[in-house]
């Protein structure tokens, strides 16, 4: 049985196509899409907890960088909503 290290890039900030070059010397500009399901072997080595993005084309592994905050669906204000699943923009204040 071999063991091969499998080489995990660091995703900048705000970061969303692939920067992995082929033979060629070209870009593959692939997305990258967070991978909820990697294989054993990979959470073997990096970790149960750890978030890992692949790109879709090359499938080239990304950890996303320690001050990558700009994941836009973990970032939203919560914000009063009507019964009939509207948002309310202003609260009405009584006796206006």
């Amino acid at each position: 049985m071999t063991t091969t290290t499998i080489a995990l890039k660091t995703k900048q900030p705000g970061q969303r196509a692939c920067d992995q070059k082929d033979a060629k010397g070209e870009l593959c500009v692939g997305h990258l899409k967070r991978w909820y399901t990697p294989d054993p072997e990979v959470v073997k080595q990096v970790g149960p907890d750890v978030q890992i993005y692949r790109c879709e084309r090359c499938h080239t592994l990304y950890q996303p960088a320690p001050t990558d905050d700009s994941s836009a669906g973990l970032r939203y204000k919560e914000r009063p909503v009507t019964p009939w699943g509207a948002f309310v923009n202003k609260l009405r204040k009584k006796g206006a």
